[in-house]
C-alpha cells in the first residue's frame, strides 16, 4: 500500500547452496577409540558424503524459513474433495505424546500394557457403535489396505463355502475412488463398471444385468464421490446379497454420516474407516494413516490375527483363529493413531457425535449455493459433506481448464480443491470444507472463486499463466512427471552426487 514499506521476501536457498567447507553446526567430541578403516570393515563406501555444511543458526533458519513457505490446514483453508483436511485439535497429540503410549514398546505382552489395551478396545467399541458394525479391527494402516482387507476376508467367506473359483467377479461404479478396483485386482478379482444413472446414483438396471453367479461383491462409496447420498442403498444391498454377493462399504466420506447413519444399518457386510480423515488424526505429508474396519458377524470367523478383545472384563489378544486371514500388518495397527482417535471421540461424545456430519453437510452445501452461478453442481441435488462443481462452460467458451481456476486460486491465498475427479464429471472441482471451517473463511474462498471465475471470461491468460505470486510458478507437469529430479548436483567439476 502507498505510504508503507513492502517487506520483500527472498527466495528459499537449498541448504547445499548456503554449504561452505570446513563449516559446523556443532562440535564433535575427539573419538577415545581406535580408528578403523572403514573399506576393510564394510566394503566399497563413498569417498564423501557431500553433506551440507552449514553452522547450527544457518540450519535452523534454513527450516523455519521453510516452513513459512509450506502451506497445511494451520496456515489455510485446505478443501481438498474426498479426503477430509480437517484441523486435528492439538489435545489429540498431547495424549498421544504421553509417555505411557508413546514409550511402550510394541512387543510388550498384553498384560503388561493394560491402558494401552483399553484404548484399542475403546476406539473398537465406540466405532461399532457409530458403524453399526458386529466387529472392528484397528489392524490396516491405511484407506486402501483396509479395503484389501475386506475383500480378503470376502473371499475367505466364499472360498469357506467352496465358492471362491466361481465367484471371480467385483461391481464397482464408475464414479468409485482408483483405490476401488485395484484393491480388487490385487485380489485376484475380476472387475466391472457399473454406470452411473442421470440422477448421480447407481443404475439399477445396470446393476441387475451385472449381477449373476460369478459375483463375489459390489464396492461402494456411499455418499458417493459426486457428494451424493444413494437413496437406493438399502435395495442396492438386498439385491446384491439375493445374487450371494457382499457389499463393502467405502468409508472415504464417513464425515457425512458420522453421529448421524450408520452403514451398517443399510445392509453393508463390510466397510473401512479412514481414522485419519473422519477421526481427525493427522492426515497427509504421507501419513502415518489407519484403515480400520468393520464387519458383520458371517465374516469373523476370517478376521485378522490377533483380535483384541475382553475376557472375564480383562483385556486379551485371541490368537486361535483357524480361519483367520492371518496378520494383515505388524501387531495392533498404528496404536498412537488410535490413541489420537480415541481422544477425538471422548471429546465429542455420543451426545454431540452428530454435529459433525450436521456441520460438514452444512457447509458443503452452504458452498454449493453460493457459487451455483458461477460453477454449476454437476447434479443439482442436495450435496452431503462435500459439493462436485464442473467448470465445463469456461473451457469450452474461454478455454480456461479447473485446473487454471485452481492454479489461480493458490494466489488469492488458498490450496486447490480436488480436480478431474470423479472421472465422470467433465472439468471437475469437488470441494470439501469438513465441519472445522467457519463461515468467514467459506465466504472468504466462495469469494475468491467468483473473482476468479470473472477473470477467467475477461482476461483468460491470466489464469494460464496463474500462480505467479508464489516462490514456484506454473509448472510443465508432462515434463516434471516423466522427468522428476529432486537431487542436489553440485557445481563443483569432476565431483559426482
Amino acid at each position: 500500500m502507498k505510504g508503507q514499506a513492502v517487506r520483500s521476501v527472498p527466495l528459499p536457498k537449498l541448504i547445499f547452496e548456503k554449504s561452505r567447507k570446513g563449516r559446523v553446526g556443532c562440535n564433535v567430541p575427539v573419538a577415545d577409540t581406535p580408528e578403523v578403516d572403514l573399506k576393510a570393515a564394510l566394503g566399497q563406501v563413498r569417498e564423501e558424503l557431500h553433506l551440507p555444511e552449514v553452522s547450527e543458526l544457518e540450519v535452523l533458519r534454513h527450516f523455519t524459513i521453510l516452513s513459512h513457505v509450506n502451506y497445511g490446514i494451520e496456515t489455510g483453508f485446505y478443501p481438498l474433495g474426498s479426503c477430509t483436511m480437517k484441523y486435528n485439535p492439538k489435545i489429540n497429540e498431547r495424549t498421544a505424546a504421553l509417555p505411557g503410549f508413546s514409550m511402550l514398546h510394541p512387543m510388550q505382552p498384553a498384560s503388561m500394557i493394560p491402558g494401552a489395551m483399553e484404548i484399542l478396545l475403546g476406539v473398537q467399541d465406540m466405532l461399532k457403535e457409530i458403524t453399526g458394525f458386529d466387529y472392528i479391527t484397528l489392524q490396516p494402516v491405511a484407506g486402501a489396505h483396509g479395503e484389501m482387507t475386506c475383500l480378503m476376508l470376502i473371499r475367505a467367506y466364499h472360498e469357506s463355502r467352496g465358492e471362491g473359483k466361481q465367484r471371480h467377479t467385483i461391481l464397482v461404479p464408475d464414479s468409485a475412488h482408483g483405490t476401488n478396483p485395484a484393491s480388487a485386482a490385487r485380489c485376484g478379482y475380476d472387475v466391472k463398471s457399473i454406470p452411473t444413472d442421470a440422477d448421480g446414483n447407481t443404475d439399477l438396471k445396470a446393476l441387475e444385468a451385472a449381477l449373476d453367479d460369478s459375483i463375489a461383491g459390489l464396492m461402494l462409496t456411499n455418499p458417493s464421490t459426486l457428494g451424493l447420498f444413494e437413496p437406493n442403498i438399502t435395495k442396492i444391498c438386498e439385491m446384491v446379497h439375493k445374487a450371494g454377493g457382499m457389499v463393502f462399504c467405502d468409508g472415504a466420506n464417513m464425515n457425512a454420516m458420522v453421529g448421524t447413519t450408520r452403514p451398517g444399518d443399510h445392509g453393508f457386510d463390510c466397510m473401512h474407516l479412514n481414522l485419519h480423515k473422519t477421526f481427525s488424526t493427522p492426515h497427509g505429508g504421507g501419513g502415518p494413516g489407519c484403515g480400520a474396519i468393520g464387519i458383520k458377524s458371517h465374516l469373523e470367523p476370517f478376521l485378522p490375527v490377533p483380535i483384541v478383545q475382553r475376557v472375564d472384563g480383562k483385556p486379551s489378544l485371541d490368537w486361535h483363529r483357524p480361519h483367520s486371514i492371518g496378520r494383515v500388518s505388524p501387531y495392533y495397527g498404528q496404536f498412537l493413531m488410535e490413541v489420537r482417535a480415541y481422544t477425538y471421540l471422548r471429546a465429542y461424545g455420543k451426545e454431540k457425535m452428530h454435529e459433525i456430519s450436521h456441520y460438514a453437510v452444512l457447509n458443503a452445501n452452504y458452498i454449493k449455493a453460493r457459487l451455483k452461478d458461477v460453477l454449476p453442481a454437476a447434479y443439482d441435488r442436495p450435496c452431503m459433506h462435500e459439493c462436485v462443481l464442473t467448470a465445463e462452460k469456461y473451457k469450452k467458451q474461454h478455454g480456461v481448464r479447473a485446473l487454471d481456476i485452481s492454479k489461480r486460486l493458490i494466489d488469492y491465498g488458498f490450496h486447490p480443491p480436488t480436480n478431474y475427479f470423479p472421472l465422470i464429471v467433465p472439468e471437475a472441482m469437488m470441494i470439501e470444507p469438513t465441519e472445522t471451517e467457519c463461515k468467514e473463511t467459506l465466504d472468504a474462498f466462495c469469494d475468491a472463486m467468483i473473482e476468479i471465475c470473472t477473470e477467467a471470461v475477461n482476461d483468460p491468460d491470466l489464469l494460464h499463466n496463474a500462480p505467479t505470486s508464489q516462490i514456484v510458478g506454473r509448472l510443465d507437469e508432462t515434463k516434471a512427471v516423466k522427468e522428476l529430479d529432486v537431487r542436489w548436483r553440485t557445481k563443483r567439476e569432476g565431483v559426482k552426487v
